[in-house]
């Protein structure tokens, strides 16, 4: 496969420098992308990276992962408006071996093959060298006018965002052009890969191989993500969609891809899934003749959610969707993990009661219109039980009389009633 084609079609190359393609159609070649750990996993601003990544080494060549445990230290000017907090070793690392987790389901780091991927840390070939053997070896042969002439430079300097610009990210190029000369000269890396933000920051390192190894290096970017309104890619109102189940579940992230936009699922089935073109193509034909059915969503969601997470995972949350969106039965309900049937009943009204009064059985008229609100009074919930429009986890309520004990708790704390089609409220049991 040729990989520079494999991105072109995908829409993933911003930027690339001149006699890229000759290099990597001539041998296999050793690019890297670097990764702040600024926390313990990654998220699908990461995406495009990762599986550049992925093309990379599905091509041939060998990936490098690069932490920035030293670069991670200073933070990165590039389209920021203020300074980052700084991270301390102890965090840096515990962050480090929890993006190397989630990296296993990307790349194969299995040493027996030629291009195996591989993770290091640019903390451990910077911790030991002195500012003055620094500025001597490395900041004599990149001059202050060339830094100057950067773009993430000239826009904290010009005032386009509301902060200058500290001497510590002002050397942060340096740096970054410090571990693409290391690499160069210990693993033979020649190409540097990342977000078209990087570009003066990569191209600050091949400038530095040229002049103190009088080598040739190469840099490639891929596009900046944003959704089809020009807003950030990733962000929720909750914040980032991470990778890690613990910050966003499975079924919060399939949602996040099922609910992409026409334009967007059509951009981004090319990017975040391995899916060859043909077929990708042909997927994109048939949802226009029927966008109402979002296959084009639904694939996206199905494809990136087994990628990161589980197969299993993926057809939980599938069935977890059809519980508030289709006729989920009250079995699929008791299946789900707490934490998914939070994710989805979040922003359905809530009610908290006691324990205590479902240890002898609570009646259901004082539950739904006194010790809740679920309704205004006894006499609208009477009504709507007797005219078999409640359910209680998925099942029809249809006993006014029939108390409500502990056995019906889901996940031994909630219950979940049903008004109408849509109208749900979930109470929790402390």
């Amino acid at each position: 496969m040729n990989f520079v084609e494999e991105l072109k079609w995908r829409g993933m190359i911003h930027d690339m420098m001149p006699n890229t393609e000759e290099q990597l159609q001539k041998e296999m070649t050793t690019a890297y992308v670097g990764i702040d750990p600024t926390a313990d996993s990654l998220h699908i601003g990461h995406l495009c990276s990762v599986m550049m990544l992925k093309h990379f080494q599905r091509c041939g060549h060998k990936p490098i992962v690069v932490v920035g445990g030293a670069t991670g230290m200073i933070g990165d000017p590039s389209g920021k408006s203020d300074e980052r907090n700084l991270l301390d070793e102890k965090t840096l690392r515990h962050n480090q071996e929890s993006i190397k987790n989630q990296l296993r389901k990307f790349l194969n780091f299995n040493d027996n093959t030629p291009n195996a991927a591989e993770l290091v840390n640019n903390y451990d070939w910077t911790k030991d060298v002195t500012f003055l053997d620094f500025a001597r070896n490395i900041g004599k042969h990149i001059t202050v006018n060339y830094m100057m002439s950067k773009d993430s430079v000239k826009k904290r300097l010009n005032g386009e965002f509301s902060a200058g610009m500290s001497f510590t990210e002002f050397t942060y190029q340096l740096l970054q052009g410090f571990d693409y000369l290391h690499l160069y000269r210990e693993k033979g890396c020649k190409l540097q890969m990342g977000g078209s933000d990087q570009w003066g920051n990569i191209t600050t390192g091949t400038e530095l191989i040229r002049r103190t190894e009088n080598g040739e290096a190469f840099a490639l970017t891929c596009p900046l993500i944003t959704k089809a309104d020009g807003t950030k890619f990733g962000k929720t109102e909750s914040g980032n969609v991470w990778l890690s189940a613990e910050y966003t579940s499975p079924y919060k992230f399939y949602q996040f891809w099922l609910n992409t936009a026409d334009n967007d699922a059509e951009r981004y089935i090319k990017i975040f899934t391995e899916m060859p073109q043909n077929e990708v193509e042909s997927l994109i034909a048939e949802h226009k003749t029927a966008p109402h059915l979002r296959l084009l969503q639904k694939r996206l969601a199905k494809e990136v959610t087994i990628m990161v997470h589980s197969e299993s995972d993926y057809n939980a949350a599938v069935e977890a969707s059809e519980i508030l969106f289709g006729n989920s039965t009250s079995e699929v309900l008791h299946k789900i993990d707490e934490q998914t049937l939070l994710s989805v009943f979040e922003g359905v009204p809530q009610f908290e009661i006691d324990r205590n009064l479902l240890k002898n059985g609570i009646p259901p008229l004082s539950l739904l219109a006194e010790t809740t609100s679920i309704f205004p009074s006894k006499g609208e919930a009477r009504k709507t039980i007797q005219q078999n429009g409640l359910s209680l986890n998925k099942e029809k309520f249809t006993n006014v009389n029939d108390p409500i004990f502990e056995d019906k708790l889901l996940n031994n704390k909630y219950l979940l009633f049903q008004k109408g089609k849509k109208n749900y409220f979930l109470i929790v049991v402390k």
